[in-house]
């Protein structure tokens, strides 16, 4: 049985919640396992919708798990994990159903790069989207610099890198980055409503518009599949190790 995500299903839609509320619902290779194996369901199965949530209140995904990839030094070794969470991040793009974040509360840095691998993102109105990388001396590495650019424009993209910013959930709705809000305390109910309304067809038809509106990105898997060398470059860097473990220092 999964200690980090919780699976259920009902209906023709299947709900994964993130169950790591210690880690801050961060992301570490147990939770890709996870996911994986989450995916290979989706993929062979005739489920028309696909949730992915955070347990609790306040945290949506954290990122990546500093305290466990921390123990990665050296550029292979950053590519690697980054190529398997970019894979990861590839097939939930591609599932013949209907995908959707419903975002809890806050998200950072890969957190962010993974709800926009979904089709649809809904988030509470008190949730808030940190754009922290930079912090760490690090850029997206999950294809997250693409997908923002797509969702944002480049110059909005780079200026919230830049800035390490931090965007409340009424100013994401309005530069697109989310596609709709709801009260905290109804977001359950109204990401399951979206995502009935939209099982309505079966998963033969969603397959066929979601492929048709991919049909175009040749150019722009090659743009995600190239952020991953510049991460794996400044991963092995002393200024990104540095600013980790003052990081993890001062958690402690």
């Amino acid at each position: 049985m999964s200690t980090t995500l919780d699976v259920t299903a009902y209906e023709h839609i299947l709900t994964a919640t993130i169950q790591r509320p210690k880690a801050m619902n961060a992301i570490n290779f147990e939770l890709m396992d996870e996911l994986e194996r989450v995916l290979d369901h989706l993929e062979n199965s005739r489920m028309r919708a696909f949730v992915l949530t955070g347990a609790g209140r306040d945290l949506f995904v954290s990122g990546g798990d500093l305290k466990e990839f921390h123990g990665i030094k050296s550029a292979d070794e950053a590519e690697q994990m980054a190529r398997r969470m970019g894979a990861i991040l590839k097939r939930i793009e591609r599932l013949p159903c209907w995908t959707i974040a419903s975002i809890n509360g806050s998200t950072y840095g890969g957190g962010w790069e993974l709800m926009l691998a979904f089709d649809f993102r809904i988030a509470s109105a008190d949730a808030t989207f940190h754009f922290s990388q930079g912090k760490f001396y690090l850029p997206p590495g999950w294809g997250g610099l693409t997908r923002l650019v797509e969702k944002v424009g480049r110059s909005t993209a780079l200026r919230w890198l830049a800035e390490t910013a931090e965007i409340d959930a009424g100013k994401a709705l309005n530069y697109g980055l989310i596609d709709r809000l709801c009260p905290p305390d109804e977001r359950t109910e109204k990401t399951y409503d979206w995502a009935k309304e939209m099982c309505k067809n079966d998963r033969d038809y969603i397959k066929t518009l979601k492929q048709g509106a991919l049909a175009f990105s040749e150019a722009r898997w090659k743009a995600i599949e190239q952020e991953i060398q510049p991460f794996a470059r400044l991963w092995e860097d002393e200024r990104h190790h540095t600013r980790v473990e003052k990081f993890l220092n001062k958690k402690d």
